[in-house]
């Protein structure tokens, strides 16, 4: 661990040369609980979890106008290792994205982050049939931190300390996933490259207010999941939507849509679920159709897409009429974005979705 922990801040401590550069790393440990949220994981959660993430970030000083808008965000990479102290669970290491965005005088730091974790031992029916948590070595993986960060108090150090919040999940690319919470409490030194950097910030000069006609979206949304039923094998999906979008300001749109889903992995199901409902008959359809209400959030040419969404169309009675969708889109031209969501029924993941949108 502490050769991994070396190797990370090695080449990151080059950068102290640079004193105008607007980078700091902050060193942070935990110690928090694993929610017991499923009964399926409940002799997971008997222990605390222990451990330590490390964060690289960059400073925004409102050289673009999205910056100024949100109060000078930082942006970065972390690392993070999680030990579940349960030889059934194992440990996690992750690797995130993440965006800073702060308050009350650039003290209060709220950061989002999302990447990939690997677990050490996840699921066998062989050998650890207990792990109902984790089906996969590598999964998608999501936290939230609320601190109190101030930077610089003796020299180029300083502190941060609040609540963390991990989510690990496979998105139902194979099972079992029931995935794990935890809440943590955290601790951690701040190292600033540079001493100073209030007098570094540019104030939004653009006063021009911001106006955009209806826009009109159409979306393809793909991936791999598998039924609840360990064992039946992963199953393309296919989403087909369509939607209006109206933007309120430069930060944010409203939108309203539809749509379409073909889970192949249902199809398959159908023959199990009347085995055991004889209400339901094998020849069910599959399919589902859905109306939607959601948010999109600009962050230069990142956003962050919230939908909820309610199942019009769903002959097959099947998880929850009430779906949501959490995702980030880039966009790689001005009407083209590249997307990842995660689909859910609310703590039960159905689904990680890969996009291609065209907002025209």
């Amino acid at each position: 661990m502490k050769k991994i922990i070396f190797l990370i801040l090695f080449p990151l401590l080059a950068f102290s040369q640079d004193k105008n550069s607007g980078f700091n790393v902050d060193i942070n440990n935990f110690y928090g609980k694993i929610l017991n949220h499923s009964d399926h994981i409940s002799h997971l959660t008997n222990q605390s979890p222990e451990g330590v993430f490390i964060s690289f970030n960059k400073k925004t000083f409102g050289k673009k106008s999205w910056e100024s808008l949100f109060n000078y965000p930082d942006y970065g990479l972390s690392f993070q290792y999680q030990n579940n102290k349960n030889e059934i669970l194992g440990d996690l290491y992750g690797f995130y994205a993440h965006y800073n965005f702060y308050f009350l005088k650039q003290n209060l730091m709220v950061r989002v982050a999302q990447g990939v974790a690997y677990n050490t031992n996840p699921y066998d029916a062989q050998t650890n049939p207990l792990n109902m948590a984790y089906g996969t070595n590598f999964m998608p993986a999501t936290y939230f931190m609320l601190n109190y960060k101030k930077e610089n108090i003796w020299n180029n150090l300083g502190l941060q300390a609040g609540l963390s919040f991990f989510h690990h999940s496979n998105a139902n690319l194979r099972t079992p996933n029931t995935s794990t919470n935890t809440l943590a409490i955290n601790l951690g030194a701040v190292y600033s490259f540079e001493k100073s950097i209030e007098n570094n910030y540019q104030k939004n000069t653009d006063s021009i207010k911001f106006t955009e006609p209806l826009r009109y979206n159409l979306a393809f949304r793909t991936g791999f999941t598998e039924s609840d039923a360990i064992g039946t094998g992963q199953f393309p999906f296919y989403v087909f939507s369509g939607y209006v979008d109206k933007r309120l300001s430069r930060k944010s749109a409203v939108q309203f849509g539809v749509d379409f889903f073909m889970m192949k992995y249902l199809e398959q199901s159908v023959r199990f679920i009347a085995a055991v409902k004889p209400e339901v008959s094998p020849d069910t359809d599959y399919r589902k159709g859905g109306i939607f209400i959601g948010h999109e959030l600009f962050i230069n040419k990142f956003t962050v897409e919230t939908q909820f969404g309610y199942y019009a169309y769903r002959p097959l009675d099947y998880l929850d009429p009430v779906y949501q969708r959490l995702g980030l889109k880039y966009y790689i031209a001005k009407q083209i974005s590249l997307g990842v969501s995660l689909k859910t029924h609310m703590a039960k993941a159905e689904a990680m979705e890969f996009s291609l949108a065209v907002r025209l």
